[in-house]
C-alpha cells in the first residue's frame, strides 16, 4: 500500500507490559513503525525503548512529545538514548501540545507555543549533533549544555502541525510534519502547505466494527474531547469546519456535553474516524495514502466485534 504503515503502540486496550507479544509481531504483518503518544497515560519515550528490544527493524517514533513539559535538555538526553537504542531507526516527534497538558497537568507554561517548538526544535538539531550550545532563544537561554554521549547518527526530528504556520515550520526545518484527526480529503490542503518532499505522518484512528452506530456513539465522545481543545478547533476551522462543527463548540461552552455530542453530525465522525469492515477500513487508509500520506499510524480502538489483536492483523500490510 505505502512504503511505510505505522502501529500506535501501546494498545488501547493493554497496558504497555501486556503488549510485548503483539508489539513483537509487528515486522512480520509488514509493520514498518512503531509510534507512541504522551498524553496521561504512557510517557512518549519508554514503548518505545522496549519496542527496540522486543521489535528489532522496525522505525520507532514519538508521536509526541511536548516541548513544554520537559527542559531542552532532557528532550536531548531522552533522543539521544532511544538514537543509542535503534541507531537510524528512531524519530523524534516533538509538538506544542496544548494548555491542559502543559500547564494543568504538568505545572508548565503554555506561552508562545510556535516560538517555543521552534527553538526547542533549533536547540535539539545542534544538540544531538554533538554540538556545545550557549545561545539565547526567543523563549529560552542555554548556557553550555553538550551531551555526555552525543549519538553517532543523530536522530530524525519531525513536528505536530496542524496549521500553516508551523506546517511550514516543520518543511522548512525539520524532517516532517505530524498531524491527527484528518480526512483523506483534509490531506491534499495539508500537504500543500509542506510541498512534496516532507514526511507527512498522521495517526489514523480505526474501528473494525459493522456496527456503525456503536462506533458513531464511541467516536463522539473522544472526537468532542479533541475538537474542543482551542488548537484542533481551529484546525478545523481552517479546514472549512468551523460553521459545521459550531453547535457543539456552542453547547460545549454552556457546560451540555450530551448536547455537544449529539450536535457532532454523522458525516464528520465518518470523515475523521475510519470504520467498517476490515477491507472497507483497508480501503479507506489507502485513500489518505492516495491523498499524499507517508506514513499511516493506524490506532485501532476497541468497541467493535473485533478484537484489537485481530484488528492489528487485519488491518496489516501483508493481511
Amino acid at each position: 500500500m505505502t512504503q511505510k504503515w505505522g502501529m500506535t503502540i501501546p494498545f488501547y486496550d493493554r497496558s504497555l507490559a501486556r503488549s510485548q507479544e503483539l508489539i513483537a509481531q509487528l515486522p512480520g504483518l509488514g509493520y514498518t513503525d512503531a509510534w507512541s503518544a504522551e498524553v496521561n497515560g504512557v510517557d512518549g519515550f519508554t514503548p518505545l525503548a522496549l519496542a527496540a528490544q522486543w521489535a528489532p527493524g522496525i522505525r520507532l517514533g514519538s508521536a509526541i512529545v511536548p516541548v513544554s513539559t520537559r527542559g531542552p535538555g532532557l528532550l536531548a538526553m531522552s533522543a539521544a538514548t532511544l538514537a543509542d537504542l535503534a541507531p537510524e531507526r528512531f524519530v523524534l516527534g516533538i509538538g506544542a501540545s496544548s494548555p491542559a497538558i502543559v500547564e494543568r497537568w504538568n505545572a508548565g507554561t503554555f506561552d508562545k507555543p510556535y516560538a517555543r517548538t521552534r527553538d526547542t526544535l533549533r536547540f535539539l538539531k545542534r544538540a544531538l549533533a554533538g554540538e556545545k550550545v550557549s545561545e539565547e532563544y526567543e523563549t529560552f537561554e542555554i548556557k553550555g549544555f553538550r551531551l555526555e554521549r552525543a549519538p553517532k547518527a543523530p536522530p530524525r526530528i519531525v513536528l505536530a502541525a496542524l496549521r500553516p504556520g508551523m506546517l511550514r515550520l516543520a518543511a522548512a526545518e525539520a524532517d516532517g510534519a505530524i498531524t491527527n484527526w484528518l480526512s483523506p480529503q483534509d490531506v491534499r490542503r495539508v500537504r500543500a502547505e509542506i510541498g512534496p518532499g516532507t514526511e507527512l505522518i498522521a495517526r489514523l484512528f480505526v474501528c473494525v466494527s459493522e456496527d456503525a452506530a456503536q462506533v458513531r456513539e464511541m467516536a463522539r465522545r473522544m472526537l468532542a474531547g479533541y475538537l474542543t481543545v482551542p488548537v484542533y478547533a481551529a484546525f478545523h476551522d481552517w479546514l472549512g469546519r468551523g460553521e459545521t462543527l459550531r453547535p457543539m463548540h456552542e453547547a460545549w461552552a454552556a457546560g451540555d456535553r450530551q448536547a455537544a455530542l449529539k450536535a457532532i453530525p454523522d458525516e464528520v465522525v465518518d470523515d475523521l474516524v475510519v470504520h467498517g469492515d476490515a477491507a472497507t477500513c483497508r480501503a479507506r487508509i489507502q485513500q489518505y495514502v492516495d491523498n499524499g500520506l507517508d506514513t499511516p499510524v493506524l490506532a485501532p480502538i476497541p468497541g467493535g466485534e473485533v478484537s484489537i489483536d485481530q484488528a492489528v492483523r487485519d488491518l496489516a500490510p501483508r493481511a
